[in-house]
Formats: C-alpha cells, sequence, structure tokens
C-alpha cells in the first residue's frame, strides 16, 4: 500500500496496512524549529536546513530524510517563501528564515516586527519561544461605513506577506510530488474567520462584536468569506486534483470550554463556515480539515453538518474532549487527526517508556475502525527531548489491529 494509499484508506473509515501518520502536513502538525534541531542531531543527520516556514509558531518545515526515518505519510503544499536568510532560533541555533521576515531586536532582548507603516504587527518577548500578531489593524473601526472604508486590507489577509511565491509555482510543485512522489498531499489552503476577526479587531472586541455589534461583525465576516471564496477558486485552479486533502483554520475552543456560546457560533459564525466549507468541498472533491484547538465538543455536530471531514488537533486534555467519547459518538462520520500523544505533559516530561505506554492507550481508542491519522496534539514543543519523539513513533509503528 502506498502512503497515498494508506492515508485515503484512513479517510474512508477503514484500517489500513498500518497506521498513517503526519509530521508537518500543515503548520499545526509539526515540530518547532529548537526541537527539529535537537531530533536531526540525536538522529546523526547532518547537513541540511532547518527552514522556519512559519514563524509566528517557530515551524520547521520537515525534510524528506526524516520524513523516511519516522514513516510519514503526508507532504503540505503552501505558497511559502521564494528566498530564505540566515538566522537563529531563541536558543541561538542556526536556522533559515524567509527573505520578508525581518524581526528587530529591541534593548530588552525581545524581538519585533514591523509593517511598511513602521507599525509594530508581532511581538517575541525575551523570555518567549514564538510571535505573537499585536496592535490589530481595525480595532478603531467603529461603524459599518468605516469597515467598508478599510476593505482593501482584506485582500491578503491570512497571507503571509513573507510567503510570496505565486500560486502557479505552488501548484508545480504540488504536480512534481503527485507524480514523483507517493505521499498523501494535503493543501494548506489555512484560512480562518471566527479567529480573522479577532486578529484584525482584537480578540476581546471582536468578542463583543459578536454580542453587541452584530452589523459590523456580519459586515466583517461577510467580506471575509467573499474574499477567501474568490482565493480558493485560485488555489484550487493551481493545486487542481494533486491534493486530497484541504486544510482550514478557526480555533474556538478554549481548555475549559469553548470561546463563545454554542447559540453564538450557530448564529454568528455558522452560516460563514458553511458557505465557505462547502464550496471548498464542492470545487474540489477534497476532504476538508479543520484545525481548532480546545474544547469544540458542543459544536462538532455543527462542525460535521457544515462539511468538516477531519478534525484536529483533538485535544484531548480538555473540557468534554474524552478520546472515548469523541470516537463513540463521532467517529463514523469524522476522521481523528491527531489525539495520538500529549504534547503538554506527557511528551515533555514523562520518560521513554512513559510515552510509548500513553501512545499505546490513546490508539487502543483511536485506532481500531480506521479514522484515524497518527499525529500529537499540535506541534512537537521546544521542550521535547529527541528520544521521547522517537520513542511515540516507536509506539505507532509497533501498533497492530
Amino acid at each position: 500500500m502506498t502512503r497515498r494509499e494508506r492515508v485515503c484508506q484512513a479517510l474512508r473509515h477503514r484500517e489500513a496496512d498500518r497506521l498513517p501518520l503526519d509530521l508537518g502536513g500543515m503548520d499545526s502538525t509539526g515540530i518547532t524549529g529548537m526541537a527539529y534541531n535537537r531530533l536531526k542531531a540525536y538522529l546523526g543527520l547532518e547537513g541540511g536546513e532547518t527552514r522556519i516556514y512559519d514563524p509566528y509558531q517557530q515551524a520547521a518545515e520537515v525534510e524528506p530524510e526524516v520524513l523516511e526515518l519516522i514513516g510519514a505519510d503526508v507532504r503540505p503544499i503552501f505558497a511559502g517563501p521564494r528566498e530564505w536568510q540566515a538566522g537563529r532560533l531563541p536558543d541561538g541555533s542556526p536556522c533559515l528564515l524567509p527573505r520578508l521576515w525581518n524581526p528587530v531586536t529591541l534593548a530588552d532582548g525581545s524581538e519585533v516586527v514591523r509593517d511598511r507603516q513602521d507599525v509594530i504587527r508581532a511581538h517575541r518577548p525575551a523570555s518567549g519561544f514564538y510571535f505573537e500578531p499585536v496592535n490589530p489593524p481595525l480595532a478603531d473601526v467603529s461603524s459599518v461605513a468605516e469597515l467598508e472604508a478599510h476593505l482593501g486590507l482584506l485582500a491578503g489577509f491570512d497571507a503571509p506577506a513573507y510567503w510570496d511565491e505565486s500560486y502557479e509555482e505552488m501548484g508545480q510543485r504540488a504536480r512534481r510530488l503527485f507524480e514523483e512522489t507517493d505521499y498523501a498531499l494535503m493543501g494548506n489552503f489555512a484560512v480562518h474567520l471566527f479567529a480573522a476577526g479577532q486578529l484584525l479587531r482584537g480578540y476581546e472586541q471582536f468578542l463583543m462584536d459578536l454580542m453587541v455589534g452584530k452589523p459590523l461583525a456580519h459586515c466583517l465576516l461577510q467580506h471575509l468569506t467573499q474574499t477567501f471564496l474568490e482565493r480558493f477558486d485560485r488555489f484550487h485552479q493551481a493545486v487542481g486534483d494533486c491534493v486530497q486533502i484541504i486544510n482550514v483554520n478557526d480555533d474556538l475552543g478554549m481548555e475549559t470550554s469553548l470561546l463563545l456560546s454554542p447559540a453564538t457560533y450557530r448564529e454568528m459564525i455558522k452560516p460563514y463556515h458553511a458557505r465557505l466549507y462547502q464550496h471548498i468541498k464542492k470545487t474540489s472533491g477534497a476532504y476538508l480539515f479543520l484545525h481548532t484547538d480546545g474544547s469544540v465538543y458542543e459544536v462538532i455536530p455543527d462542525l460535521i453538518e457544515v462539511g468538516v471531514d477531519i478534525l484536529n488537533p483533538v485535544q484531548f486534555t480538555c473540557k468534554h474532549m474524552e478520546l472515548s467519547r469523541l470516537k463513540r459518538e463521532f467517529g463514523r462520520d469524522l476522521v481523528f487527526w491527531g489525539g495520538g500523544a500529549d504534547t503538554q505533559r506527557v511528551l515533555p516530561f514523562g520518560t521513554p517508556e512513559q510515552v510509548q505506554a500513553h501512545v499505546r492507550e490513546c490508539l487502543s481508542v483511536l485506532a481500531p475502525g480506521g479514522g484515524f491519522v497518527f499525529n500529537q496534539v499540535h506541534n512537537l514543543q521546544p521542550d521535547v527531548p529527541p528520544e521521547n519523539i522517537m520513542a511515540m513513533y516507536a509506539a505507532v509503528h509497533e501498533w497492530q489491529y
């Protein structure tokens, strides 16, 4: 069975010859640069390049040599940077950064990234690993008329400025990987709607918009949805039938609950999810993958209704997200892409033996009957030892249905 066949078998809710496995198929199923450098050293891999394609999350491109060693089955397709420049990770180890990503180190050791108007848009604390978006560009808008005067901001939103490849270049790479390898390919469309409102308006302000500023929220969501529909048509024209999976993102949950009530989701967000997601599926024929962190149990039936086929990261340590419950209630309708290992506690702090026992326990729930692609819960963080990473993969490859 080829890698592509193995993943597609899981997507059809059937057991394959072995568990399909993903590392880095999209920007939240991969590995951070610091952990990646240590993993390569542990494996004795010399040379190569640690390319940080997502500087916000410090996510590294996983090289083919590493994918082969761990037995991965998926490759990402995204319009990334054309050129790279030498850089350093927060621990001082070397990496390559997109040429158009140019952080400046401040006197306190923190780093900031400014836009063309010299406004700080991203910030990494001196003691932190990640960049956070700051100074939301539409925070001060107070009316629909004022918002409509700023719609030019939406044209390129959710398409990072440091990813300057064209869709045509992305499509050529997709065709090469489709024809020359047997990997399953994930199209990283990766747009947000709910989270886009938070990033554009500010987290607190957009949540208030959804309750007491509904005309403004609807206006923003309508224009974002139309922008993404048009953008997806260009994306699909570029990748064609080369990708089997299309991913979108929208973090709806925190560890204890949703970020908004189920009623507010159904009134304010779900109609736009439905319009966008159903267009993606109808146009592409691909499986739709949704990355949404946290406790999202209360709206999983809604996500299935709007067209979601695959749920990630399956953050089972959150309230109501027990694996057995999810598999029992939604396993016929959803593929679980993630939930294979806890990245918050077990992977960073357990022994290799504890990691393997933990992974086997997760697999015993998620793997039977198919409908599961192995991935840890979100990216492998900087504090995860390479010994634990390889113990995790050893447990996956030892698994028998």
